[in-house]
Parts: structure tokens; C-alpha cells; sequence
């Protein structure tokens, strides 16, 4: 008996849809091996995300006072993160890896922080050391932490998490700097100015009677492998990226050591022709101006007439892209341009210490180079501007205003234009020039007059990072030029003041 009675109307009916039913489904199941579309979609990735980057700010509201380490993003210019850290910080600078900050305070310690936009209070951590140290540069390698301390003419070296003090180790009279290999360290380098007591370089670097010396420090076993001759008052060193040479600025003879940091000896190089078509033969030092005190080394093409008889190099950065040193002269209100390649087996290239000279605004405490080599931004301190270089003319492209008077300018790469920060230390404000079109961004303010800045992604893997600190005074650049110094307080103040040294 069935199930569903029909009569005998409904019978042809029935059958005619059943038809129409198998006949829809034969047609959506397709036939023996006939093709059959998959209708899947593919949802597109799109371009990789960017790389955070990250400027990092260190501000003193006043001397007694804790300090303000201050977290802005690239994107945004954007406050992300703030917090307390030591009182009264004179230095700062970060690790090779962009990852954590270490500023010289008031009172003798040292803080760790993070670089995070989840910096918070409780991250921060101190270092304290011995009470008879006076700290004047910091080095932040892959591994540790250097410190440069005056009073012991010695470098300190801290380790592990947060940084302790591991051990002393004697160098030469008065360290200021110690600079070496960002990747893997072999032997780093200190910088010292070798001077007598109650000599400075902070009045007249060219009247100083004594030449610094570096001395390579063997990371195996922290010993003194060589000491190596350098210029009067030498105030900062740059590594290149590929670890093979190391340069020293010497603020009072008006010249660069080159120092062959695989060999632990002054570089020296085989005769070449320069690009004017002389003879040259390759010294250890680089001369920056016609009354070079060494006046053996190289006598550079000069791209621009009337240079100046005084340089008075503070501050340098290596380029990789074009194998170039850039190297701001306070003195001589220039920068010079070297060329320091080398050749595919490390030796000195036929166009080594080709120099070109441009002339800026008044006493440049530092530069910046983009990382494709294209310009270069000098900081002018007295004039209160940045001068905007284009690097293949050796010209002044641009100067652009900023607030206060800048002593350092950092770069950076991280979209499809790039940013350069500025900043003042009479000044709570960071100043941000867009690369794209040379025109100041934005300004952000912080807590306090800024002591220095840093970015997250000027780093080894970048291939130019900044690991090493600067601290006013030594022969480096003070607060403020002599006479606004002066102006601010009093007759009286003079570049002795800005830096108790012996």
C-alpha cells in the first residue's frame, strides 16, 4: 500500500515532477569527466607591513629633577609611552639592537629602560657604580655595556640583565669614548685624550699640548693589546658597517686616524692618483683643513673653494651606501664628505680620502646622511637651523628653521618618505623634517629640555647604529655657543664650565 495515495489526476503530475527534479540534479552534478569550475576565492595579501620604528627622547625638566624617557611612533608622531628614569640625565643612547636605553644620570647611576610603546615605570631599572666614577661616554654593543670613566682613567664593563659592574680595566689618561663592532665584537676601542691635569679641550682643542691615543681592548680578556697614536683632543669615533675601519675625530688637529681596526694598527694604503690627478700616498689621518697638523697625511680634492683653515670635527656618521664618511666640523662651520671605500679584499680603494668640503651655517654639532646616500642634514647650533646637503653636488640645497638650537639630528627610513629629528637642548620640542619634500613636519613636545634622541631602527642590521653616547663637554659641543652661553649666564660663564673634567 503506498505511503501517499494518489488519485488518478495527480499521478502524471507526480511523474512529470519528479522528472524536472532528476533532470536539475544530473545538470549540477555534471556529466562523466566534463569540466567543473571551482568557485574559490583567493583573498590578496597585500604588501608586507613595515618595520616599527620608533623615536626615543631623553628630556631633563631641571637639575634636580627625575628625567623623562619619551616613546613616539614614526607613523603618527605620536606619544605612545612615558616614564620617570634617572634624575637629571646627560647622556643617552641605545643597544645595537634598538631594544633598550641606557642614560648617564646625576647622581651616578646608570637607568635600562626599554625601547616600547609599552614603556611603563616599573620596567626601569638602575645601575649603580662605584662612587668614584665619573661616567663621560656610554657603548652599547650586541652584548654588554662600556662605560668611559674619567676619573679612574679606566673603562668600565657591566653585564647581564639588568646591567651590573663586572670589572675595570686602565687605559690612557682622561677616556671619553669607547666605540667598536656592532655585530660580533672581537676588540673594541677606547678613546682617550691623554691630558695632563687642569688641561681641557673645551676652551682651545688646537692649543692642547698632547695627542689621545686608542687603546684596542680584547673582548676575550678584557687586556690592552696595542695603543695606537692618534690627534689632539679626539671627541667622538665611528665604526664602519663592515667593521674594518675605525675613524677618530680629532677636534684639535683638524683631522681624521683612520685606524685598521682587522690589522689593530693605523691604517696605511700603497700610492694612488687622486681625482685631480696627483700622486697621493696614504697616511693614517685625514686632514680637514689647509693647517692640518698633520700635514704628511692626505691633501684632499677639495669640491668647494675657500675652505676653511679651521674644521674642528665633533661628530661623523658612515654611510653604507656609498661607503662615505660625513662628518660635521664645529669650528669651521663646514662638512666634509670622505671617501672611505674599500676594495673586495678590505684594502683601501683607489679613491680613498677623496674629501669634499661644504661650507653650512655656524658651528654643525652633527649630521645625519639618508641611508640611500642622497643628502645629508647638518644641525647648526648657533644659527638655530639645519642645512639640507645634496651629497652628489656638494651643495646646500636647503635650510630650514628649527626650534632652538639643535645638537643632534637623527634619520630615518620606514615608509615611502623618511624623517629626520631634531633636537635642542634648550628646547622641550622635537622638530621633524619630512625627506620627501624638506619641510619641517610637525613638533612634538615633551617633558623638558632634550638631552638627545634616538631611533629604534638605526641599528646594526640597518648597518650605521648609533651605540655610542655624546655628553657635553671634553672638546664636544656644549649647550650653547660661547656667547649665548655667556648671554644666559652671565660674563662670567665660559666653555670650562660646561664639563667638569680634570
Amino acid at each position: 500500500m503506498s505511503l501517499f495515495p494518489m488519485n488518478s489526476g495527480q499521478a502524471p503530475m507526480r511523474l512529470v515532477q519528479l522528472g524536472a527534479a532528476f533532470v536539475a540534479a544530473a545538470l549540477v552534478a555534471g556529466c562523466g569527466t566534463a569540466y567543473r569550475p571551482v568557485i574559490t576565492p583567493i583573498n590578496p595579501n597585500g604588501p608586507a607591513a613595515q618595520p616599527t620604528a620608533l623615536a626615543v627622547v631623553v628630556s631633563s625638566p631641571s637639575p634636580t629633577s627625575a628625567g623623562v624617557a619619551t616613546v613616539i611612533d614614526y607613523s603618527g608622531d605620536t606619544i605612545m609611552a612615558q616614564s620617570p628614569i634617572g634624575p637629571n640625565p646627560n647622556a643617552f643612547t641605545v643597544d645595537s639592537n634598538g631594544a633598550t636605553g641606557y642614560t648617564v644620570n646625576s647622581d651616578g647611576t646608570l637607568t635600562n629602560f626599554p625601547v616600547s610603546t609599552n614603556l611603563q615605570e616599573k620596567q626601569i631599572t638602575y645601575t649603580t657604580l662605584p662612587t668614584t666614577a665619573q661616567t663621560i661616554g656610554l657603548f652599547s654593543p650586541s652584548v654588554g655595556l662600556w662605560t668611559a670613566d674619567v676619573n679612574a682613567n679606566a673603562v668600565d664593563v657591566l653585564s647581564g640583565s639588568p646591567q651590573t659592574f663586572k670589572l675595570s680595566i686602565p687605559v690612557a689618561q682622561t677616556p671619553i669614548a669607547i666605540v667598536g663592532p656592532t655585530r660580533v665584537e672581537q676588540r673594541d676601542f677606547a678613546i682617550s685624550q691623554n691630558l695632563p691635569y687642569g688641561v681641557s679641550c673645551n676652551q682651545n682643542p688646537a692649543g692642547v699640548p698632547v695627542a689621545g691615543e686608542a687603546d684596542a681592548i680584547e673582548v676575550a680578556n678584557y687586556t690592552v693589546s696595542a695603543r695606537i697614536p692618534l690627534g689632539k683632543c679626539p671627541v667622538y669615533a665611528v665604526q664602519g658597517s663592515d667593521d674594518k675601519r675605525l675613524f677618530v675625530l680629532n677636534r684639535g688637529s683638524d683631522t681624521v686616524t683612520v685606524i685598521n681596526t682587522q690589522n689593530n694598527t693605523l691604517d696605511a694604503c700603497t700610492p694612488f692618483t687622486s681625482q685631480t690627478g696627483q700622486t697621493v700616498t696614504c697616511h693614517p689621518t685625514l686632514p680637514l683643513s689647509t693647517t692640518a697638523v698633520e700635514a704628511t697625511g692626505i691633501t684632499p680634492p677639495n669640491g668647494t673653494s675657500g675652505m676653511t683653515a679651521t674644521a674642528g670635527p665633533v661628530y661623523a656618521e658612515y654611510n653604507s651606501a656609498t661607503q662615505q664618511l660625513v662628518v660635521a666640523n664645529y669650528d669651521g662651520g663646514t662638512v666634509t664628505v670622505i671617501d672611505v671605500s674599500l676594495d673586495e679584499y678590505g684594502n683601501d680603494s683607489s679613491t680613498f680620502g677623496t674629501t669634499f668640503t661644504i661650507p653650512v651655517g655656524n658651528n654643525p654639532a652633527s649630521v645625519t646622511a639618508l641611508y640611500n646616500g642622497s643628502r645629508a642634514y647638518a644641525a647648526n647650533q648657533t644659527d638655530g637651523t639645519v642645512s639640507i646637503l645634496n651629497l652628489s653636488s656638494h651643495t646646500v640645497e636647503k635650510t630650514v628653521a628649527v626650534v632652538g638650537h639643535p645638537r643632534t639630528v637623527m634619520s630615518v627610513s620606514n615608509s615611502l618618505y623618511g624623517k629626520v629629528y631634531v633636537v635642542s637642548p634648550d628646547s622641550p620640542y622635537l622638530t621633524i623634517i619630512r625627506t620627501d619634500q624638506d619641510i619641517m613636519d610637525t613638533t612634538v613636545l615633551v617633558q623638558g629640555n632634550i638631552v638627545d634622541v634616538r631611533v629604534s631602527n638605526q641599528n646594526g642590521v640597518s648597518g650605521n647604529a648609533i651605540t655610542a653616547s655624546r655628553k657635553p663637554g671634553a672638546g664636544q659641543p656644549c649647550y650653547l655657543p660661547p656667547a649665548l652661553m655667556q648671554s644666559t649666564y652671565g660674563a662670567n660663564y665660559t666653555l670650562a664650565n660646561c664639563q667638569t673634567m680634570p
